[in-house]
């Protein structure tokens, strides 16, 4: 028996049931996830900034690193949840949900709305069309244009994946509580507002002028 691993498991165990996330009815899968959160926390941007004498914003590097990977972490679980509709990936259920909002759209607006570069939107919005969920039909007001709007099929298609949906978003949530969840849900709607400036207004300018906005 390795003695030293063992008094290392008991000494993590001790600090499990020091920590908030102990409970009474504790089981080993708490206590696992008590050791990944333990062992996620000890990354930490400094570490390599002072190894490699880089000069950098540990705070902001570390907000953009969470949420860079809670992007991923969704994009995962949506494609789970779409597994099911050969119809749809990741990326054409948001354009499908967006566009569940209005009449209709011209292309340019739907791709805006999901913050796209052009041609990716365009793509979607092909599949999309491909696959009978959206129809396309010329603007009558700008004969450029054309407008696009969700179809009988995707209408049915998007309350078929709704309830999948559903609880991605309840899993992305985590173990907040009401009230973190109303507080991160204010911040991540003033850093998307920010963003979306930039976005629509300077997205074609360079680190430096769009830095000046912050």
């Amino acid at each position: 028996m390795n003695i030293e691993l063992l008094i290392e498991i008991l000494k993590d165990l001790q600090s499990f049931e020091e920590s908030a996330a102990y409970t009474n009815t504790a089981k080993v899968e708490d206590f696992r996830n008590f050791l990944n959160e333990k062992a996620y926390e000890k990354e930490n941007p400094t570490n390599l900034t002072e190894k490699y004498d880089l000069e950098v914003y540990d705070l902001e590097n570390e907000i953009a690193k969470q949420v860079i990977l809670l992007g991923r972490y969704s994009k995962h679980l949506i494609k789970k949840a779409l597994e099911n509709n050969s119809n749809l990936v990741n990326d054409d259920f948001t354009y499908l949900f967006r566009l569940m909002d209005y009449d209709s759209l011209t292309k340019s607006q739907l791709i805006e709305k999901n913050a796209h570069e052009k041609q990716s939107g365009i793509e979607i919005i092909k599949r999309l069309v491909k696959n009978g969920l959206i129809s396309e039909k010329p603007d009558k007001s700008d004969k450029r244009s054309v407008r696009i709007s969700v179809t009988k099929k995707g209408k049915e298609v998007f309350f078929e994946t709704m309830k999948d949906i559903t609880v991605v978003s309840k899993i992305m949530s985590g173990k907040l509580n009401a009230r973190e969840k109303a507080t991160l849900l204010s911040y991540l709607k003033k850093l998307n507002t920010f963003h979306h400036t930039i976005y629509l207004n300077l997205r074609n300018e360079n680190l430096a002028e769009i830095e000046k906005l912050v």
